[in-house]
């Protein structure tokens, strides 16, 4: 690593952790009022994001949602019920959706995000929720901090309240692989589930910090990721691992596998980590302006949109991913 990279850390740990704390501290009860539609919400912290088909649908602070038609050259913010900062995003179909956040809220679309309902709020409990899947139109789960695992079996319109373990970590990102499901959680733990989500079992890489996400690649093989450029790779669905070389300390946030079957994994001070051999190895590349990318999806025109404290942008006529 460089001097000039070196000198970053100190800083980039700071905004590390002041990412966390947006994150997971509980903040005013604001989630009975609608959201605001702010001029400048496409520069506010935004934090998840994802593609259905044409459409790409981010969320992030304040209740912002916003819908970009046109690859993400521009953006139309819509208005929800909350001001609640919204942490997840997904959509199991081009009508069908939920989003998750801060005071526990849930809300549901039916109309591809052009309109949402607040279908579940818990503020008194004081812990986010940080991710959604859906298994099926009707079958979801809902994680989030200190241990919480929520589960529906009508939409999202009730949940039940679980816990998968003794311990209360803080349960960072969902993700089916295959017939499996996946947990990326704190303390260098992670989730497998072989059985819908109804039994999980703890999986342990050497590592004791947090995992923000895991990445299904083919068959057992899958990528797990997070605090200080920790990278790890299991070719039997988690049972081993093998740590790979990163070439930054920077925190991994969000994976991505692009159209030409590339890979790549962003993170914090522009860090963008580029496989070509299916996360056999990777190397590192830099945004030169080093933003703090929570998360990133590929447009229909190849480009890649990516989120984070500075809003959403594209990384476009960039030298960015050419090689």
């Amino acid at each position: 690593m460089n001097n000039q990279a070196t000198d970053h850390i100190p800083i980039l740990q700071t905004l590390f952790v002041t990412l966390l704390l947006i994150f997971w501290l509980a903040i005013p009860a604001v989630g009975s009022e609608d959201s605001v539609i702010a001029p400048l919400a496409n520069r506010s912290l935004l934090l998840d994001a994802q593609r259905i088909e044409e459409t790409l649908v981010v969320v992030g602070e304040r209740g912002h949602i916003l819908l970009s038609e046109d690859n993400g050259n521009s953006w139309q913010q819509v208005q929800v019920p909350t001001r609640a900062t919204l942490t997840g995003v997904f959509f199991i179909d081009r009508q069908n959706g939920w989003a998750v956040g801060h005071d526990q809220v849930i809300l549901r679309t039916q109309d591809g995000g052009n309109s949402w309902q607040l279908v579940y709020e818990n503020a008194a409990a004081e812990s986010p929720l940080l991710d959604i899947y859906f298994q099926t139109a009707e079958h979801g789960f809902a994680i989030g901090a200190y241990g919480q695992f929520m589960e529906s079996f009508d939409a999202g319109k009730s949940w039940e309240e679980r816990f998968i373990s003794e311990d209360d970590f803080h349960l960072n990102q969902i993700t089916p692989a295959g017939e499996r499901l996946f947990i990326a959680a704190e303390s260098g733990f992670a989730y497998r589930s072989d059985d819908g989500g109804q039994n999980w079992t703890p999986l342990t890489p050497d590592y004791m910090g947090s995992f923000f996400g895991i990445f299904p690649l083919d068959k057992d093989n899958l990528l797990l990721f997070g605090l200080r450029g920790n990278l790890f790779r299991s070719e039997d669905a988690g049972e081993t691992w093998q740590q790979l070389e990163t070439a930054t300390e920077a925190s991994l946030t969000s994976a991505l596998r692009l159209a030409d079957g590339r890979l790549v994994i962003a993170g914090l001070a522009g860090t963008l980590l580029i496989s070509k051999d299916n996360g056999q190895s990777f190397y590192l590349q830099q945004d030169p302006e080093r933003k703090g990318f929570s998360s990133l999806i590929q447009a229909a025109d190849g480009s890649l949109v990516t989120v984070g404290d500075f809003g959403v942008t594209k990384l476009l006529k960039t030298d960015l991913l050419k090689n």
